[in-house]
């Protein structure tokens, strides 16, 4: 799903007032018929509450509460502007679906409410590298709802052809694959545009770095950390069995319409790009597979990016005791459960990954979830993805033939500049 990341301006002038505002509707209230007469407002974005699993939602938090579920359905392009001016009014949307990585700009403003006592009573065991997100400053202002991440989606008749009986379960053997594939010569090993950067801030995760990192009180870059080289030294491998275009990115052209065609061994990315590939070519359906990222040893995968959604309760909420009631119905195991398999995404739950058992695209994302991580959770971080975002030069530029320090002292200066924006 394609998060918007674009800075938001004057976001604190615009939220300073809300922090201050009252902590909720005064007594609590519980129980069938407890908030009878009362309407919870809810903002989903497009495309993340499946149509079964938000109709026994509704049902669920109606009876138990007495309560109308006004659930309104937003867009993602824009979303960071309308939400941040929400959540400066009087009287904002009582519940919120954000993307993690943009959690900790609305945290640091003062827009969404502590939810720390809510994770104690059902989220002592939420899987921490998907909770992460949903922390700022070690408090709890989010709950996490779903996340996925990166896999191998591979055409199984080129490596059958290829000979290649079983699929790798370390680099070296996924390497070792694209080689032989590449020898054959009936088709391009792996599709890796120079520019699929989720896919390398996996690589980042998996090496224990961050792009950034403290300077003082600042934050500045920190590509020129040798973690950073390894990382985009592992990208360039695979992207040297790859003839897609050092400069562009896995949207242009779309990934999956790129393998859709047949003449592809294998891309990386999310398991719903497949379905781009269907629709381009349905006979290619039947040869579609999956496996996760192998990492150096068998026993751990590749770094990957988890994305995915946070729900949140607004700070200027008058109805805060009802939200809550209602993220303790949507977050509980029996409908994060059902949520997993109607959509394959990732539970927030470890004890919770059963639930997806039979879609093998999302059993590929379940063994790199522990060890996945996000971009830097800091709200100084969104502007750096702005495009032209200086990684993707980065990236190019190593490609390119250039050495990992001199890409990054490429970058250095639009780095900083963008991490010293006012937020």
């Amino acid at each position: 799903m394609k998060r918007g990341l674009i800075a938001a301006t004057g976001v604190a002038a615009m939220l300073v007032s809300v922090a201050a505002c009252g902590s909720g509707d005064g007594d609590k209230k519980s129980g069938a018929d407890g908030f009878k007469g009362e309407t919870l407002n809810v903002w989903f974005m497009d495309g993340s509450n499946p149509p079964k699993w938000t109709k026994d939602v509704q049902a669920e938090f109606e009876k138990k509460t007495g309560a109308k579920l006004k659930i309104t359905i937003q867009k993602w392009n824009g979303i960071q502007q309308k939400l941040t001016t929400a959540l400066s009014e009087s009287n904002p949307p009582d519940v919120v679906e954000i993307g993690n990585t943009q959690t900790p700009m609305y945290a640091q403003t003062g827009g969404l409410e502590d939810l720390s006592d809510l994770k104690k009573e059902i989220g002592a065991d939420w899987t921490e590298s998907i909770n992460k997100s949903s922390i700022y400053d070690g408090k709890q202002y989010a709950a996490p709802w779903w996340a996925a991440n990166r896999v191998v989606v591979y055409n199984k008749k080129i490596w059958a052809d290829a000979g290649i009986k079983d699929t790798p379960k370390t680099r070296t053997e996924f390497l070792k694959d694209l080689d032989t594939i590449k020898k054959k010569g009936d088709a391009d090993p792996i599709y890796l545009p120079g520019q699929s950067w989720y896919v390398l801030d996996g690589m980042f995760i998996g090496q224990g770095v961050e792009p950034v990192k403290k300077d003082g009180k600042k934050l500045v870059s920190n590509l020129s950390d040798p973690k950073v080289a390894k990382a985009m030294d592992i990208y360039k491998q695979y992207q040297s069995f790859s003839t897609a275009p050092k400069d562009k990115d896995e949207a242009n052209p779309q990934q999956g319409e790129v393998f859709g065609k047949g003449k592809t061994g294998a891309f990386i990315g999310m398991g719903w790009e497949a379905n781009v590939s269907i629709k381009t070519n349905p006979a290619i359906k039947k040869d579609i597979g999956y496996f996760t990222l192998p990492g150096e040893t068998a026993d751990k995968p590749e770094g990957v990016f988890l994305g995915g959604s946070n729900l949140a309760v607004a700070t200027g909420s008058k109805k805060q005791d009802l939200a809550k009631e209602f993220l303790k119905v949507a977050l509980s195991d029996k409908n994060e459960s059902a949520l997993a398999k109607e959509v394959g995404n990732v539970p927030n739950k470890q004890s919770l990954m059963d639930a997806v058992k039979g879609n093998a695209a999302a059993e590929a994302m379940t063994p790199a979830v522990a060890g996945g991580g996000t971009t830097p959770l800091v709200p100084e971080w969104a502007a750096v993805e702005n495009e032209p975002n200086p990684i993707k030069a980065y990236m190019t530029a190593v490609l390119n033939g250039k050495s990992a320090d001199e890409a990054a002292k490429q970058v250095e200066s639009d780095m900083n500049k963008r991490l010293s924006q006012k937020q």
